[in-house]
């Protein structure tokens, strides 16, 4: 059975870090691209950065540019969000997705998988 489980989430000062984990259980992430979203209170899920199969990482969002980093550890089936100098505009849910046949899309109809969602609340 596929699962993927995000974790880290919690409540942060504005200027502070956080790193997201996203772990695959029932396949593996190899030749996968993966996603994080986020969704604020009363909007829709956005995308903020993907992993593409070949390991680049292509930004949806321009603000995390410079702060926000992915990576993956390929023995742990996980790939993580590095968040730095986080701001309260951060707040949202924020999910990781995976594509299985590696595309990276800043839309969400394309991705196969979801995890359940961690919250990050950044105060000012």
């Amino acid at each position: 059975e596929v699962h993927l489980v995000e974790s880290g989430g919690g409540l942060v000062q504005a200027g502070g870090s956080l790193t997201l984990s996203c772990t695959a259980s029932g396949f593996t992430l190899d030749e996968t691209a993966i996603a994080w979203f986020r969704q604020a209170s009363g909007k829709e899920r956005e995308g903020v950065l993907c992993y593409t199969r070949s390991r680049l990482s292509i930004y949806y969002e321009d603000s995390a540019k410079g702060r926000f980093t992915i990576s993956i550890d390929n023995a742990k089936n996980t790939v993580y969000l590095r968040m730095n100098n986080l701001k309260p505009e951060d707040t949202a849910v924020y999910y990781c997705g995976v594509q299985a046949e590696g595309v990276c899309t800043g839309g969400t109809h394309r991705y196969n998988y979801w995890g359940q969602g961690t919250q990050v609340t950044v105060s000012s």
